[in-house]
């Protein structure tokens, strides 16, 4: 770095020790001064004419320090405290909504409870009227089935009968031809 920058007395010269402190008010010509060296900075506080990158007075660092740190304890402090209060006042709220989802919860959990149990009795009904319906299909088939029993014999009667009645008919012609 020192072959790309070669030191100068100008260097040197505004160079201060950090255990110096600014003065209390300073001359019209050290304004001037400061007023010339802040406008040959650019916007991000670097040099742009003689100073290397990067390179400022450490009476404008500690100024700059100074005025931040001035400005800091004020405002930290408040917001700090706003802050807290900010955080208190959201944790209230998500306290309350936790509540209130828990309580909505358990009413759902309850509905539910019914809903299940109504079902559950529904189900049952269903599968009683589901075995009462195959048991009355059942029966229906049994009666259907008796029923037609019950015309195979009314047939078979009267096939009987018939029967008796030419048995009897054909004993009396044997009968007549035996004598």
């Amino acid at each position: 770095m020192s072959s790309y920058y070669p030191r100068t007395k100008d260097l040197t010269r505004t160079r201060k020790s950090l255990t110096e402190s600014p003065p209390s008010s300073p001359s019209p010509t050290d304004k001037n001064y400061r007023h010339e060296r802040l406008s040959r900075y650019d916007s991000s506080g670097e040099g742009a004419t003689d100073r290397p990158l990067g390179r400022t007075s450490s009476y404008t660092r500690r100024e700059t320090r100074l005025a931040s740190l001035s400005k800091e304890p004020d405002s930290t402090a408040k917001d700090y405290k706003k802050m807290y209060a900010e955080a208190l006042h959201e944790n209230d709220r998500l306290k309350s909504r936790l509540n209130d989802s828990k309580q909505e919860l358990v009413k759902i959990r309850s509905q539910l409870e019914k809903v299940t149990q109504r079902h559950e009795r529904i189900s049952e009904k269903s599968s009683a009227l589901e075995s009462e319906k195959r048991e009355k299909q059942a029966l229906e088939k049994r009666v259907s089935d008796m029923e037609g029993e019950i015309k195979i014999l009314t047939e078979l009667k009267s096939d009987n009968q018939r029967l008796k009645d030419e048995n009897g008919a054909l004993i009396r012609v044997i009968s007549k031809l035996s004598k």
